[in-house]
């Protein structure tokens, strides 16, 4: 993942020109693909990931239409898929000498589609779907979103090795996730989903009849302990 630097335009360069020049660069360019023509490698492998994000998304999406589990495992497999992006565009940046600003907004959208919305409709679709299950997830999201915004915005303040790389993350890194998909994939497999056995630990009714708008899948617990961990200041996971 690439890392943001300073903010202040004083301070702040890339590839070792002022923030005001690297930003002039895509004002200059003319025409209707000039935004593409400012891409670089590294900015396409990032795309790359929203891409395998967005096809978690669409299979999820027929899954729910047609009922064929092909679908289900796609859905399952293309956040990883993601991760190997996510793991590459860093890679290809050290290798080509060149990063950008644009790369690293591009690489936290990615990162949101790929490790934060992808798993939360995931967890939908195998049956988390009441209506405290979907409040779970959107709030599983938007931690996501804050915990992306916060790294962005705080990463330069982390102490630093001798390669200038973070020491730790501040919460749990958004790709660890897949943690969850991984998790999903055993339920899957098993047949603990929606439609077949059910969801491990049930529905418990936290106000009013059962079967009402106050049902809460057990499961969905999973997923805000996660979302607390992500946003979480005191939890330091070390970088490897």
């Amino acid at each position: 993942m690439s890392q943001p630097k300073d903010s202040q335009p004083k301070s702040n360069v890339n590839d070792g020109k002022p923030v005001v020049v690297t930003l002039q660069q895509y004002n200059d360019t003319k025409g209707h693909f000039s935004l593409v023509r400012n891409f670089r490698l590294a900015d396409l492998v990032t795309i790359m990931n929203g891409f395998c994000g967005s096809f978690s998304l669409f299979s999820s999406a027929n899954y729910l239409v047609t009922g064929d589990e092909y679908y289900l495992q796609n859905a399952l497999l293309f956040p990883l898929g993601g991760l190997v992006f996510d793991f590459l565009d860093g890679k290809v940046a050290r290798w080509r000498k060149s990063s950008s600003m644009l790369g690293q907004e591009l690489d936290t959208l990615a990162d949101l589609i790929s490790f934060g919305i992808a798993p939360a409709v995931l967890a939908f679709v195998i049956g988390l779907r009441t209506t405290l299950d979907t409040v779970a997830l959107a709030c599983f999201i938007c931690c996501g979103l804050a915990r992306l915004a916060r790294f962005n915005a705080t990463v330069a303040l982390i102490p630093k090795d001798a390669t200038g790389k973070a020491r730790y993350f501040e919460g749990l890194p958004i790709p660890s996730t897949l943690a969850l998909v991984g998790l999903f994939s055993y339920w899957v497999k098993n047949g603990w989903i929606e439609g077949k056995e059910g969801l491990p630990g049930g529905v418990v009714t936290v106000w009013g009849e059962s079967g009402g708008h106050g049902d809460l899948h057990v499961a969905s617990l999973i997923l805000g302990v996660w979302a607390a961990m992500m946003v979480s200041k005191t939890l330091r996971v070390p970088k490897l």
